[in-house]
């Protein structure tokens, strides 16, 4: 039994491997698009059914229209890249949610929801760009199939190691210390690597959008200044908040050459 599961393991993460086109790196995903997204859209539905959706308002609007736009430009990175049809598969969907809490969020395939609680933060059409390339940035990476794929890894461990342990005290330390390794090790830091890369390339496809990328690291100063305290980094599923201002200050300019390429020179 333990060498089955450490054979499905092994060849799950060799046959699992796709490539992220903004980075050029194998990604462990052993979800398809096919399978993943209809599961993805059915829970967004349900989801809607059971929250206040604002809908005809300016700012339900400009949430659509800043999605469209981010999605557009990713659309033109991808097709200049070699990566044509990349998004034929995807449904994208902007939705405004009538909630206090401050976070915004993506499914995917591209369903996208933004709380009214996050809007005082972004302030203006760039600020929700800014949100938006990042949840976008996550569809096109696919982090949810990716952390769906880590989790069955984590699972296979626990299973094999009991398996592997007869002994019941020593198996009870076992799960005890695979538990808080995995997640302080592994899984955490898979985590905050996705938020990383969403930034990354979120202030990247926003600029080719015409949002102005050095609006980023503005926006998480606000954000760091409505913050109450936060965890250590290392305690948690993103970086701290200094962390993602310095990436994105020095990712800026970058993001303004790519957008360049594209003949957008001037920003929102």
């Amino acid at each position: 039994m333990r060498r089955l599961i450490l054979a499905l393991t092994l060849f799950l993460a060799v046959v699992a491997c796709k490539t992220n086109p903004f980075t050029g790196k194998k990604t462990l995903n052993f979800y398809p698009n096919s399978q993943i997204f209809p599961m993805a859209f059915a829970q967004y539905d349900q989801f809607l059914t059971e929250n206040d959706v604002v809908e005809g308002t300016s700012e339900a609007k400009m949430i659509t229209n800043v999605g469209q736009r981010i999605a557009t430009a990713a659309e033109r990175w991808l097709d200049a890249n070699g990566y044509p049809g990349y998004l034929k598969d995807y449904k994208w969907e902007y939705t405004l949610v009538k909630d206090e809490t401050v976070n915004a969020w993506c499914m995917p395939g591209g369903k996208i929801v933004f709380y009214t609680g996050i809007l005082p933060i972004c302030q203006d059409e760039t600020g929700v760009a800014v949100v938006m390339g990042h949840e976008v940035a996550h569809a096109l990476a696919d982090h949810g199939a990716q952390r769906m794929s880590a989790g069955m890894l984590q699972q296979l461990g626990a299973v094999a190691g009991n398996v592997a342990i007869k002994d019941p005290q020593k198996r009870n330390t076992f799960n005890q210390a695979y538990g808080l390794g995995s997640t302080l090790g592994v899984m955490l830091p898979f985590s905050r690597s996705h938020e990383t890369e969403a930034d990354r390339i979120g202030i990247q496809i926003m600029a080719i959008a015409g949002y102005n990328p050095d609006e980023a690291a503005e926006l998480w100063k606000r954000m760091k200044a409505k913050a109450s305290q936060a965890p250590p980094e290392f305690l948690s599923t993103h970086p701290s908040s200094d962390t993602r201002i310095q990436n994105l200050t020095a990712w800026a300019p970058l993001a303004k050459q790519e957008a360049a390429k594209f003949g957008v020179t001037s920003f929102k």
